[in-house]
């Protein structure tokens, strides 16, 4: 397993932790990061993402994907609401 992989299964699983909607915009794309296919198609393909966070435990979501996407060394911003 390629450590984008690996960045891609953690991604998803920490998002699934949470009730809130975590959309990853990537250029024009717009993917559901609970869905690990979907991130599959867009990880490769961008290099900077924007974050979208909504739902009740937003702030604690967001606290947590920062955390994955920065021990994967992923660069993205926090959308704010």
């Amino acid at each position: 397993m390629s450590s984008n992989n690996a960045a891609i299964v953690d991604i998803a699983q920490t998002a699934s932790k949470f009730n809130s909607s975590i959309v990853l915009q990537a250029d024009n794309k717009y993917i559901d990061v609970k869905s690990i296919l979907g991130l599959f198609t867009t990880l490769v393909s961008s290099q900077s993402y924007e974050l979208h966070v909504h739902g009740a435990d937003a702030e604690e979501a967001k606290k947590a994907m920062t955390e994955v996407f920065a021990k994967h060394g992923l660069k993205f911003t926090v959308v704010p609401e």
